[in-house]
């Protein structure tokens, strides 16, 4: 396997195919790219050329962190990907209160690895009802 910490050359089509196969939100391949490029921590992993899985966060550099799109093939699934994206976006958040959504069913993955549930998360969506629709509020 093969880690990249830049968005250099990435195939955002794979990117958008890959977050459809696994059920989370996708939007246009070019949206993609500019939410990538515009985070401070990227992380794609390949298995030879073939994009596998990834993630990304947005942090201050001092003390917060929020991660997103942590996402990963599904035949590679259960076989350290997950934690090898989420490990080192973490090493590029040192001292930072880390905090994300996950895909519903998938808190346990989360949970694996010291995070723990909010009881005063809220969030805003562009799109509350199909927020309500996927099981992520009330």
């Amino acid at each position: 396997m093969r880690i990249q910490l830049n968005t250099s050359g990435i195939n955002w089509d794979r990117v958008v195919e890959i977050l459809q196969k696994v059920e989370m939100a996708s939007y246009t391949a070019e949206i993609h790219q500019t939410a990538f490029n515009n985070s401070q921590v990227v992380v794609f992993i390949f298995d030879t050329d073939t994009l596998i899985g990834f993630g990304r966060a947005i942090t201050d550099g001092a003390y917060q962190a929020a991660v997103y799109d942590v996402a990963v093939w599904p035949e590679y699934q259960g076989k350290g990907v997950g934690w090898l994206i989420l490990n080192t976006i973490l090493e590029y958040c040192p001292n930072c209160n880390v905090i994300l959504y996950a895909t519903p069913g998938k808190e346990t993955f989360y949970e694996k690895h010291s995070f723990r549930k909010m009881k005063t998360g809220m969030a805003l969506f562009t799109d509350p009802g199909r927020m309500i629709e996927k099981g992520f509020i009330k």
